[in-house]
């Protein structure tokens, strides 16, 4: 598969994936982002290329980034942050700052959690709705997360983001005690 194909059947999957996401009809994505029903209908089936302004402006309708219609990584579910890929978003001389750990593109309910675990300890949990989406940030220790079976390790100062809807667990294999900050945000129920 050449990058185009492979451009191009992202688009496709993506496109469909967040006009169900946001409940939109062909029709009303049509109306909101410019473009005809016949265009999105090709694009979502793989049969064309568009211009960017064409995808931006789908992009945009969807409100979401145009790297996210053109997202082509068929890897991992999970995304790692490391401390050095943070944002600093804004800071002061006083040693006020903020910094931005981890980001995703979801709507719906929203969860934010702190977790404790001892050393030798864990939680697994089924699968979440589709469109599920957790970022957490390991603040001390060393977190152990599983996602489908693989895991990932999360040292302090790491955040990470993944889709929920695969079965999960969070260990301590260390012989510390982890903390970690969870948002959990859940897609709307239709």
């Amino acid at each position: 598969m050449t990058d185009l194909d492979q451009l191009t059947q992202s688009l496709a999957r993506n496109l469909k994936r967040w006009r169900a996401e946001r409940g939109f009809t062909l029709d009303a994505l049509a109306t909101r982002a410019g473009v005809s029903r016949g265009m999105i209908i090709q694009i979502e089936q793989a049969r064309t290329n568009p211009s960017v302004g064409t995808t931006v402006k789908l992009a945009d309708a969807l409100g979401v980034a145009i790297t996210t219609l053109l997202d082509h990584e068929q890897g991992s579910p999970v995304r790692l942050v490391p401390a050095d890929q943070a944002v600093r978003m804004w800071s002061t001389e006083a040693g006020s700052a903020t910094t931005l750990l981890v980001g995703t593109e979801a709507r719906g309910p929203l969860e934010l959690w702190h977790w404790r675990l001892a050393p030798g300890d864990g939680s697994t949990s089924d699968p979440h709705p589709e469109g599920t989406v957790e970022l957490l940030h390991v603040t001390t220790g060393e977190l152990t997360l599983v996602v489908d079976g693989t895991p990932y390790t999360v040292p302090a100062g790491t955040s990470a983001t993944f889709e929920a809807h695969h079965r999960h667990t969070y260990r301590n294999d260390g012989s510390e005690p982890v903390d970690v900050t969870m948002a959990v945000s859940v897609p709307p129920v239709r």
